[in-house]
């Protein structure tokens, strides 16, 4: 009979905070502003004179931009590069920066678990045991004493404070899914660059050394010139500083070549020593005739970065909600049910109560707090738009870039038309007799040069493509579920 006393107080306990907090959470509210996206940009376009000039094929094979076409969630592979799409997708699984940000985002997910655990009931239990001594002279005695059971506790969250707390805590973890995206977006840009850098550098050294070569031999004709009295000392001297500037080439193309070797170990998450990639070749990469380009109020949308910063308004917005329900009352039920003795005799007590706390008097403290919630928000919003504003910049920036550059391998293409023009007849009249074999050489070493140019405005194509993908997000989106092989991307 008495244990039977004693599940039904504990039942009738446990039911009365229950249905309280079930009750409160029928009817309380949330106070604070409700999160609204901001809108669209104003902007309608990057740079109109570039997108006119990029809207439709040119002569020049500039590749132009696409606002039909969307960017695939492997954008490196518009160069059709199975090689590098194999450095790439071994960057993104070793990668350790990515390894650093999925944890955070993991440490982030349990911010949310443990701020959402104040909206259940708090169960807990206490016991106490010791001795204690009653009465007085003859009627003194000694007893054993006890109490055990649980307590229930349950903050009714009225004003919706814990709730707020929670959106706050959510909007955090969204800034670190974010800002993994744009960590993968950088991880796969630099990968790309730097395999292109490292393609331009080898086919550089080796138009230098072809160089050199012409230059050797051009020093070896005047030599032997001098011997039969046909060219003079200063005749050698210039060769010879001919030979000299063109060896100052070789240098700083080898470290080009192997500071992006380094590069693409560590961004596989491997030393230098350990893991050498492969050497890349120009021949290996195909510039794409056409870029995708995605609107400006698209962008928005896209860009981890925008999105991170976006986030970062959404958490402002809650803690403004947070600072407002510390201005309201707090109603928190509470019952314990507890079995206890003194002595020889055992019973069981229960009980349930309600605490209504709220300030009155604070010193402005609540009412500070508040405003400078508000101020942060402002502070948010003003950093939103300014990265929303960076980005339309730099997507202007590339699209400029593509532009000249595709006039920068134009020229380049004609000079080395030119020089081809011009050896061919350097040889024809060595040929007939007309033309000596240093002008010869000369037009071979003329002819180099022009090459090296091209070979440079040919990379700064490439890396205009990269930079382009890259600045409009790299369909970056959910790279973090693509990582872990728990999500495909979507179309956008």
């Amino acid at each position: 009979m008495k244990t039977a006393r004693l599940n039904h107080a504990r039942r009738t306990a446990l039911a009365a905070v229950l249905g309280g907090a079930t009750l409160a959470l029928l009817t309380g509210c949330m106070v604070g502003p409700d999160y609204q996206r901001p809108g669209d940009t104003m902007s309608t376009h990057y740079d109109t004179g570039a997108e006119q000039q990029l809207d439709h094929p040119r002569a020049d094979g500039a590749p132009r931009v696409d606002f039909d076409a969307t960017i695939d969630a492997d954008w490196w592979m518009l160069f059709h590069s199975p090689r590098l799409d194999a450095v790439v997708k071994k960057a993104i699984d070793g990668n350790l920066d990515l390894d650093a940000a999925s944890a955070t985002i993991a440490q982030a997910d349990e911010a949310i678990a443990a701020a959402g655990g104040a909206l259940q009931p708090q169960v807990g239990f206490g016991a106490q045991a010791g001795r204690q001594r009653t009465g007085f002279g003859a009627g003194r005695a000694t007893s054993n004493v006890y109490s055990v059971g649980p307590t229930v506790s349950f903050d009714l969250d009225l004003f919706g404070g814990t709730r707020r707390r929670i959106e706050e805590t959510t909007a955090a973890a969204d800034i670190q899914r974010h800002r993994f995206d744009a960590a993968y977006l950088t991880v796969t840009g630099d990968v790309v660059t730097q395999a292109i850098q490292l393609a331009s550098a080898r086919a550089q050294i080796d138009a230098v050394n072809d160089l050199l070569v012409t230059d050797r031999h051009n020093l070896a004709l005047v030599q032997g010139a001098k011997t039969y009295g046909s060219a003079t000392r200063g005749d050698i001297a210039l060769a010879q500083s001919q030979l000299a500037q063109d060896e100052t080439l070789l240098p700083p193309l080898a470290q080009q070549r192997d500071t992006a070797k380094h590069a693409l170990s560590v961004l596989a998450g491997q030393g230098p020593a350990d893991w050498v990639p492969p050497d890349f070749d120009l021949a290996d990469f195909k510039l794409p005739s056409a870029l995708p380009l995605s609107v400006p109020s698209e962008l928005a949308r896209q860009r981890p970065d925008i999105l991170a910063a976006e986030s970062q308004l959404h958490a402002a917005s809650a803690a403004i909600g947070v600072a407002t329900a510390d201005l309201y009352p707090h109603l928190q039920l509470s019952g314990a049910l507890t079995q206890a003795s003194a002595g020889t005799g055992v019973g069981t007590l229960w009980g349930i109560v309600g605490a209504l706390t709220g300030p009155i008097f604070d010193g402005g403290t609540l009412q500070a707090n508040r405003r400078a919630s508000v101020d942060a928000y402002q502070v948010s919003l003003a950093n939103y738009r300014q990265t929303l504003l960076v980005s339309l910049g730099q997507v202007a920036d590339v699209l400029q870039g593509i532009d000249h550059d595709a006039e920068e391998y134009a020229a380049q293409g004609r000079a080395l038309d030119a020089a081809e023009a011009s050896l061919q007849l350097s040889q024809e009249g060595f040929r007939a007799g007309d033309a000596s074999v240093l002008a010869v050489l000369d037009a071979q070493r003329a002819r180099q040069r022009a090459l090296i140019g091209q070979i440079r405005a040919r990379t700064a194509q490439y890396l205009d493509a990269v930079q382009l993908t890259v600045a409009l997000g790299g369909r970056s989106d959910k790279a973090f579920l693509r990582r872990a092989g728990e999500a495909t991307p979507t179309a956008p």
